[in-house]
């Protein structure tokens, strides 16, 4: 075995791969928070980036009696962090009397499990809906009232516009975040979601006497848009008023918040088709879909990162939404996707766009499944393509963190129709495809060639980091990847070396070469995924 540098990616601290393997009870008191640089960003805890390999717990988990069916299944997949909801109901059952009972259980066995915390905020909002307010708010509708609709009656979502929910909210999310600031000095939570798949379906906005003579008047400077709503935003008008209001009172929340204890805050959206722009009563109004993250980032300024909630199952869209969110602006985050097999694979094609965090939804075994949106159930097969991916970042959650904040990196899933995906790094032209058998080529007729059993099914993936000039790191499951020379690379371009091995706090540790019949035919993943080294270079 030899330890070699990384060589121009000497820079990755290796303090922060070193504290990785530190107990969550003995790192640093720094606040998390996000930094952006050249149009990436990292997710800093203990003071380096960390890569959130997170488990999202099913709605009604967020008791102690749930929790011992929680740390196996994280364990099993291999996950460092677990979102847990907080709901307003549960904090505040009785007006001005608080019981943070069950959140300091969470902090407690988080840290004797050694996972990290992202806490949901279940206010006013969730998936649109008041379900999780308390009984006190739910009854007394003059004083938390309800949107109303064109014709006067009432809908079911609480009004944005009223001031008296707002303050009643907020005055119980801040007490959640005093908790914090006083109870969780070590900083197990990294993040907290500010409300819970925000707007209203069916009726875009509130019609309300009040909200009516907000619509009527001028859009906000910050827009950068004159006259009223609907001269600016035309047919999304009432979608275009209800983001912006509903977004400020996620930002009133958030400003409040952070002057306590400054964590990250993001928001999530209930999604709607990336490639057209909704109906503004076909889809969650006001919520920070992809097209009104403009809308989200005026109003909200406090909120760090708007982030989808993936459920579509079509390779397309789920690209599309991950670039959507991926911006300069915006860092990339999946704090919920569906928990079925074939969403494990984009775990790699959001990690290699950068993401700092993913976690699949439902992840308990209490029982519940809430297929179609997810698996039916919990097997085997299930739990195994998500630890896959997550086994393999484990092992170098800091190390990955930073490199994808400091190096171009690419990721790929298996889409829908099987075809190669490829991007340039560096000269190279690297490309994944899929359904190969680890020798030969599928188009060989020297041999016999038959498709491989995984080839027709949804899985596979891979992710490349370019972290010097002439070196890269690969990993994936169900994959072959090829590099060849492009447009870019030097004349009589080769791969000199290809390594596997891991990241230690000294550098990459080789634990053997690929040679022969592992490279002959690209670098072939299947279900066993490893790291590896790949060194390109010429001769004269």
């Amino acid at each position: 075995m030899t330890i070699e540098p990384f060589k121009a990616v000497a820079c990755i601290a290796l303090a922060g791969m070193v504290l990785a393997a530190i107990p969550v009870s003995a790192q640093s008191s720094d606040v998390p928070h996000i930094v952006s640089r050249n149009g990436r960003h990292a997710l800093i805890v203990d003071g380096v980036p960390f890569l959130m390999l997170g488990a999202q717990v099913n709605n009604s988990s967020n008791y102690a009696s749930a929790l011992p069916k929680v740390w196996p299944m994280l364990d099993r997949i291999h996950a460092n962090t677990v979102e847990v909801p907080v709901a307003w109901q549960q904090i505040e059952p009785v007006e001005g009397r608080f019981d943070y009972g069950f959140v300091q259980t969470l902090l407690e066995q988080a840290r004797a499990h050694d996972k990290r915390l992202v806490l949901l905020w279940f206010g006013a909002y969730k998936n649109t809906g008041p379900g999780y307010v308390p009984d006190w708010v739910k009854q007394d509708n003059r004083r938390f009232p309800r949107m109303k609709k064109p014709d006067g009656t009432d809908h079911y979502v609480l009004s944005p516009h009223a001031k008296t929910t707002l303050e009643a909210d907020k005055r119980a999310f801040l007490g959640l975040i005093t908790y914090l600031r006083d109870h969780d000095r070590q900083n197990t939570t990294i993040l907290v979601q500010v409300e819970n798949e925000t707007g209203s379906y069916a009726v875009p906005r509130d019609f309300g006497p009040a909200a009516q003579k907000l619509f009527e008047g001028p859009v906000p400077a910050k827009l950068g848009r004159k006259g009223t709503w609907a001269q600016a935003y035309g047919a999304q008008a009432d979608r275009a008023f209800n983001t912006w209001y509903t977004a400020a009172y996620c930002n009133a929340l958030a400003v409040a918040g952070k002057a306590i204890k400054p964590l990250p805050l993001y928001v999530n959206a209930a999604l709607s088709d990336p490639f057209k722009v909704p109906a503004p009563t076909a889809v969650a109004s006001g919520g920070p879909q992809q097209d009104v993250i403009e809308i989200w980032k005026a109003a909200a300024p406090a909120i760090d990162f708007e982030a989808p909630d993936i459920y579509e199952r079509k390779s397309a869209k789920v690209f599309a939404y991950l670039d959507a969110y991926r911006r300069a602006d915006n860092p990339l985050a999946v704090p919920e996707i569906g928990n079925a097999a074939e969403y494990a694979r984009y775990a790699w094609a959001a990690f290699g766009r950068g993401a700092i965090g993913f976690a699949p939804f439902g992840m308990d075994d209490t029982g519940y499944t809430n297929y179609p949106l997810g698996a039916k159930t919990l097997d085997d097969a299930t739990l195994d393509a998500f630890a896959t991916p997550y086994q393999v970042f484990a092992g170098m959650q800091r190390a990955w963190a930073k490199i994808a904040f400091e190096h171009p990196t690419w990721g790929s899933a298996k889409p829908d129709d099987g075809t190669p995906q490829s991007t340039t790094l560096g000269g190279w032209k690297i490309t994944a495809s899929y359904g190969e058998w680890q020798f030969g080529h599928r188009t060989d007729t020297w041999i016999k060639s038959e498709p491989p059993a995984w080839a027709s099914q949804p899985i596979g993936g891979a992710v490349v980091a370019q972290i010097a000039p002439d070196q890269y790191l690969v990993a994936g499951d169900h994959v072959r990847v090829d590099f060849t020379p492009g447009a870019g690379a030097p004349k009589n371009a080769l791969i000199l070396r290809v390594e596997e091995g891991r990241l230690s706090p000294s550098g990459f540790v080789v634990d053997r070469v690929w040679n022969g019949d592992q490279t002959d035919y690209g670098l072939t993943f299947v279900d066993r995924p490893v790291l590896l080294r790949v060194t390109t270079g010429r001769y004269e």
